[in-house]
């Protein structure tokens, strides 16, 4: 079997998959029954030094789901942990002793005052947890204090709080990264800078997910009213994935270590992210849809994979889609690819028709010799694949490469094969400038 076993900055697990600092890992009740269904790490949910926290007691979530009731992505605007730091404390030292081969991990937020950090590190250092994580990621009810993204948004702070707490402990420092940013290498580079042993990312995205039009409220609605909360699970994969791969890419953080957190449900997520540099993931959201049994399905899936394809551990992978993300710019304009429909497998819904004939380029019949048939045009094809995605079954629809230099349907002309990117057309009108 394909070896899980993981080590992240000197934290030892026996799989890469770690349950995020939610609502999952509150307490050691929840911890140790994740411990025991097989997860390799935790990361406590965070803890502050504010003895007034206070979270609503009404509704705290607000969801969007796919047509078949799946849930797609969670809002939630609960805050911090509102139990004793001391209680909490005092867990963390009991689990961690019970379960010395799992990796656990304290996050923390406090005011960005050195003193306050340097006060809570000296006491999560006392329960020999295995690392903190500086949550510079929520993005609602803590920021409005000063905390959480109000300092992920601002790399200068980034910077600050992460050298204090380097400063501070002995134990590795993952800096938390917000997603509600325009360009998250920036962030990450300030926690380099600062000494961050590595980073984590995704955290929640900013949002309101829907809106009660009875009483006219954001959604969840807490006494008639509303307010913005952290937007998680399947739904904001693809931006997490593009936010990890920009890190891994840029130069200055491509050996910062990345865990990777956003809408990881099934062993493939977390092989995609892995491939494009996360050194190993954190769940939420599939937990708590799920349970904590899930991490058999992720556990078994991800090592079948592995053995089929004959990758012998995770380093073998870690990375391996980073050198194929590149800009627009770069990308082979020879390339030239169509869609085929497989007529056994088409059931005539005519939904690739309707979206190509209504939408793009009216390049799929609906009537072949007076026969309701589906076929595309290869002659106003222009690969775009929508077809391919809007079919409803799966493999109906599959493109197929042409030999480069064959006629481009945009411009009805042979495409030159000197031409092999956009900074060689043409067409490009910085041709002269990128040369």
């Amino acid at each position: 079997m394909a070896d899980l076993r993981h080590d992240f900055v000197g934290i030892k697990s026996p799989n890469p998959f770690w349950l995020a600092s939610a609502p999952p890992t509150d307490k050691e009740y929840n911890v140790v029954r994740a411990f025991k269904a097989g997860w390799g790490g935790v990361v406590w949910k965070t803890l502050g030094l504010d003895p007034h926290i206070v979270n609503v007691g009404g509704p705290r979530y607000g969801a969007i789901w796919g047509a078949d009731r799946r849930l797609l992505g969670l809002n939630n605007i609960e805050l911090i942990t509102d139990r004793p730091l001391d209680v909490n404390l005092q867990e963390i030292k009991s689990v961690k002793k019970a379960f010395p081969d799992r990796a656990l991990i304290t996050s923390l937020m406090v005011p960005c005052e050195e003193p306050c950090w340097e006060g809570i590190l000296r006491q999560v250092e006392d329960t020999e947890c295995d690392g903190v994580e500086l949550n510079f990621g929520c993005p609602h009810g803590m920021s409005e204090r000063g905390m959480g993204a109000a300092v992920g948004q601002v790399p200068e702070y980034i910077e600050m709080v992460t050298r204090w707490a380097k400063a501070k402990t002995r134990m590795p420092v993952i800096v938390k990264l917000t997603p509600n940013i325009t360009d998250v290498r920036y962030p990450a580079r300030a926690a380099k800078a600062g000494g961050a042993d590595a980073v984590s990312l995704i955290n929640t995205i900013s949002s309101i997910v829907s809106v009660d039009l009875d009483q006219f409220a954001p959604q969840p609605t807490i006494d008639g009213k509303g307010t913005h909360g952290g937007y998680c699970g399947p739904a904001v994969k693809p931006i997490a994935l593009n936010m990890v791969a920009a890190i891994a890419r840029d130069p200055e953080t491509a050996d910062l270590p990345i865990s990777g957190i956003g809408g990881v449900t099934t062993w493939r997520d977390a092989a995609e992210f892995i491939t494009l540099g996360a050194a190993n993931v954190q769940i939420c959201t599939a937990a708590m849809t799920y349970g904590f049994k899930i991490i058999e399905e992720l556990v078994e899936g991800l090592e079948q994979w592995m053995d089929s394809a004959g990758h012998a551990n995770l380093a073998s992978i870690q990375g391996r889609a980073v050198p194929n993300v590149t800009e627009w710019q770069y990308l082979n304009l020879n390339y030239t690819a169509k869609a085929r429909i497989d007529q056994d497998s088409c059931i005539k819904c005519g939904r690739c028709h309707i979206a190509c004939e209504d939408t793009s380029h009216q390049a799929i019949t609906n009537m072949v010799d007076g026969e309701r048939r589906f076929e595309v045009i290869d002659e106003e094809c222009v690969g775009c694949n929508l077809c391919v995605n809007v079919c409803p079954v799966e493999n109906c629809i599959t493109m197929e490469q042409l030999p480069a230099g064959n006629l481009d349907k945009r411009t009805g002309k042979d495409v030159p094969s000197e031409y092999s990117n956009w900074t060689q057309h043409p067409n490009n009108p910085m041709r002269e400038v990128a040369e």
